[in-house]
């Protein structure tokens, strides 16, 4: 995701914040499509979220209490989870069915009943990946999604390459037991 600031005649005090927002973007350009995802937000909405949740952050700069980049980060954090939470309610006031290409051809013989059943597992998985907990969930979805190893991921997360490991395998963990008991939400 790239960033352009757009210049504007109403860049009222912020003490360099816009400034701050647009070089932590710089360099970490993917970080709000990623916490998207970690969020549980489907990656083909995560770069939507990402963008709706930067706008917000660069409309509403001056309510930043304090500019220091792990503020920051957690500012941006709570705009992401809020874009994701909006995202989720339109949703469901509005569900929307995807139209595929590769619609199943009743007079081929495709098995109606297989796709439903495909789609319940599939559903049942997902529902598993959202209910593990963000610190499971975050280093799971780098590990998969994001095709990360344990020290890049305890590098982005800040934590020893190791407690990325115990994550990654804990969470890996809890969805085979959550397969094992017919795919239902984690606990």
């Amino acid at each position: 995701m790239t960033f352009e600031p757009a210049p504007s005649g109403r860049d009222r005090r912020d003490d360099g914040r816009r400034a701050s927002l647009t070089a932590m973007i710089a360099a970490e350009p993917d970080r709000l499509r990623r916490r998207s995802i970690s969020l549980g937000v489907a990656p083909d909405d995560a770069e939507d979220v990402a963008q709706t949740a930067l706008l917000r952050a660069w409309r509403s700069i001056e309510q930043l209490h304090a500019p220091e980049p792990g503020q920051m980060c957690s500012w941006l954090d709570t705009i992401a989870r809020n874009a994701a939470a909006d995202l989720a309610r339109q949703r469901a006031r509005r569900p929307v069915a995807a139209l595929d290409d590769d619609a199943p051809d009743l007079a081929a013989g495709t098995s109606v009943a297989g796709d439903v059943e495909l789609r319940v597992i599939l559903d049942g998985a997902l529902g598993a990946i959202r209910g593990l907990p963000d610190s499971l969930r975050e280093p799971l979805l780098l590990s998969v999604v994001d095709e990360l190893s344990a020290p890049e991921i305890a590098e982005r997360l800040e934590i020893s390459p190791a407690a990325a490991r115990q994550r990654i395998s804990r969470a890996r963990k809890s969805l085979a037991e959550c397969r094992e008991s017919g795919m239902s939400e984690a606990s």
